[in-house]
């Protein structure tokens, strides 16, 4: 593939909700432009952009893929990405490597939650929309009440480019509105519009023409006057109307039929920015533009662990131009990247290019030091790009590894996952001891656990994470105990008065001494503190720390022959756990604060369930439609919280946790959790 000017390159960022036929346009379009001979099916797991063998078993995109072609000479990046809801971060990933999202609607199911959601990611970023009414050939097809969802949903910047000739099994073309001329099959014939649809051509074409020239004060005025606007003023226009986010034109296709997807790919070409027409990126005060000249600043948006090459990383240049074998500055970690061979990616195959100019996309393997949201440029003038924001994780399970030999490479590979996915994150839980692998939904984690199987050959198994209660007591209380060993020679003599009192929340645990007179001696003081210490450590009444305590050493008594270290840290345990049984012991639990976003209608069902779940509700806050509920909720109720959502609201709703404090187990939980403690340890004991 040859280098094309910045000026020729469109990237694009297929974005949607799961199973409106983003793979299948991006196949189409490859087809329709000659990169590829063979137009594969989601069916036949032949696609370009689904090649995973995850995706071909479950049938839908968990990876972003890139899809170049060639196209009226135009250099066309295409970014085909997931619509599942779990996979939102590769949304995330390609969308910050695009100039343009092509928003794909169901022409039967009209917008749907991951419509908003990938709607909001590109909002956000400012990138200009198009929107792809897809599947115009389904049964049901409703072009007109499509349109009518839309633009109830986005307003009246929404707006036609295109009106298909007919729907379902009579799908056969487009009529372009600009042109006033009918698109027909595979091949786009061009052909007079249909008499039947003249009428309402001519409505549509007079409202985008309106929207079009409200964009532009010199256009304005020359309408107002009655003059004659030409086609390449208007397209000019709704260029500049695009760019700036003043339009969100409409066609229509069908991918599977090779129906309309000409006229996309030719809309995007002549109508979509290149990367020279957006606004310079502001990165910590450098103005960073799409100029071939100027010193190299690459984005590396992705990174994927591929069994053979190694670490890919995905690049998109915002300036200069990036060659192979050449050096550039990780402005990020502050560390020198040799590139290797430079490659165009399509799906899975790699052509080897020499060079990627500003506003170019494609990928270097076995960097060293540089990870997804990393910036590359020169080291002469390092320049970090604004960073690249993802969700939160929602929800977490343990993970632990099947059999010996998964042990020692289970922390190695599992960061080489976090690594390729930005979505997930590893932590060891420092109050149970588990390692916790969080991402955004079950089906996340599943997919992880696939991979990590395949790529690393670990096998683990998924389990709820234990909640890690604390202990603590109610009230002050004493306790005294003596070790006392008679072996021959030495023995073991040592005696303890502890006393325990509660302290505030968050204090832990405290130790000090008030001995007089030498009844513990000096050197036997440390001996007492660490049995203290391991003891609360372990758990006294279910296994979990002991907290918010003060542990004081009144007095004691000890032996000049048989006292030691040891008789001293035994005595001081088992005076400990005495104390605390007579403290009045309770159990506690991480309280987290829950922010959940619905729309309106869900909030009063959403309350509901929450108080189901022992939460206190703090407040309901209107956002535009959406209802913010705030919450404090103990973690123990909402560990599968992520599922219990989406089934609540049809996948409309996210939240976000995070902790807040401990607080007391109601008397009956907490029983169940001291019986289940019990009862594992007698398992453990008659093992």
């Amino acid at each position: 593939m040859k280098v094309y000017p910045t000026e020729a390159i469109r990237n694009v960022v297929l974005v949607g909700h799961g199973s409106v036929g983003k793979t299948s346009l991006a196949e189409a379009a490859l087809y329709e432009s000659g990169a590829i001979t063979r137009l594969g099916s989601i069916q036949d797991q032949n696609t370009v952009t689904d090649y995973d063998e995850d995706e071909h078993r479950r049938k839908f995109s968990l990876n972003l893929a890139l899809a170049p072609l060639e196209w009226e000479g135009r250099k066309i990046n295409i970014i085909d990405t997931p619509g599942y809801a779990d996979f939102v971060s590769e949304v995330i990933c390609g969308a910050h490597a695009a100039d343009l999202a092509v928003v794909v609607v169901d022409a039967v199911s009209g917008p749907e939650v991951g419509t908003d959601r990938a709607w909001s990611i590109a909002e956000k970023l400012g990138l200009p929309r198009l929107i792809v009414i897809n599947r115009m050939d389904r049964e049901n097809a409703n072009f007109a009440n499509v349109l009518a969802a839309l633009q109830e949903r986005w307003g009246h910047r929404v707006m036609p480019l295109q009106l298909p000739i007919g729907a379902h099994e009579a799908f056969t073309g487009v009529v372009d509105l600009l042109h006033m001329k009918a698109y027909v099959g595979e091949q786009a014939d061009e052909v007079d519009v249909p008499d039947e649809l003249r009428e309402e051509a001519e409505r549509l074409r007079a409202q985008l023409i309106e929207g079009i020239v409200e964009t532009d004060e010199e256009l304005m005025t020359k309408y107002f006057a009655d003059e004659e606007l030409s086609e390449d003023e208007l397209r000019r226009v709704l260029h500049g109307g695009l760019d700036h986010n003043l339009i969100f034109p409409i066609v229509c296709a069908s991918a599977t039929k090779l129906i309309g997807v000409r006229q996309l790919l030719h809309t995007i070409a002549f109508s979509g920015p290149s990367p020279a027409d957006r606004d310079p990126i502001d990165a910590g005060g450098i103005k960073v533009t799409a100029d071939p000249s100027a010193p190299p600043v690459a984005l590396v948006f992705k990174t994927a662990a591929d069994p053979f090459v190694g670490r890919l990383s995905y690049l998109r240049v915002f300036s200069g131009r990036v060659t192979t074998d050449s050096h550039l500055w990780n402005a990020n970690r502050q560390a020198d990247e040799r590139l290797g061979t430079l490659y165009i990616q399509r799906g899975k195959e790699q052509i080897p290019v020499t060079e990627l100019v500003a506003g170019d996309i494609g990928v270097v393997a076995k960097l060293a030091h540089t990870g997804t949201g990393d910036t590359l440029g020169s080291r002469e003038r390092p320049v970090t790009l604004p960073p690249m924001q993802f969700p939160a994780p929602v929800f977490s399970m343990a993970v632990r590894p099947v059999g010996k030999g998964a042990v020692d490479k289970l922390g190695p590979s599992l960061q080489r996952m976090v690594e390729e996915d930005p979505g997930l994150r590893l932590d060891r839980d420092p109050g149970t001891g588990e390692l916790i692998l969080s991402g955004l939904g079950d089906a996340h984690l599943e997919v992880t656990v696939e991979r990590l199987k395949r790529k690393f050959n670990v096998e683990v198994e998924l389990a709820l994470p234990r909640v890690p209660y604390r202990e603590t007591i109610t009230r002050k209380a004493s306790a005294e105990y003596t070790h006392k060993k008679q072996t021959g020679g030495h023995g073991q003599y040592g005696r303890v008065l502890l006393e325990v009192e509660p302290l505030p929340r968050g204090s832990g645990i405290r130790f000090g001494e008030r001995v007089v007179g030498g009844a513990v001696p000096k050197e036997f003081i440390p001996a007492v503190e660490k049995g203290v210490l391991e003891t609360a450590a372990g758990g006294i009444i279910a296994g979990y720390e002991l907290t918010d305590c003060q542990v004081t050493l009144v007095d004691g008594k000890h032996h000049p022959v048989d006292s030691n270290e040891m008789s001293f840290k035994l005595a001081a345990s088992q005076a400990l756990k005495e104390a605390v049984q007579g403290a009045g012991p309770i159990l506690l639990e991480p309280i987290m604060l829950i922010r959940v976003y619905v729309p309106d209608e869900f909030a009063g069902d959403i309350v509901g369930d929450l108080n189901t779940k022992r939460a206190r509700i703090h407040g309901i806050n209107p956002d535009g439609g959406m209802s913010v509920i705030e919450a404090e909720v103990p973690l123990a109720e909402v560990q599968r919280y992520a599922s219990d959502l989406r089934s609540l609201t049809q996948g409309r709703g996210v939240f976000e946790l995070t902790f807040d404090h401990y607080g007391e187990v109601p008397a009956n939980i907490a029983q169940r959790v001291i019986s289940e403690h019990k009862k594992a340890l007698e398992e453990a004991h008659a093992h």
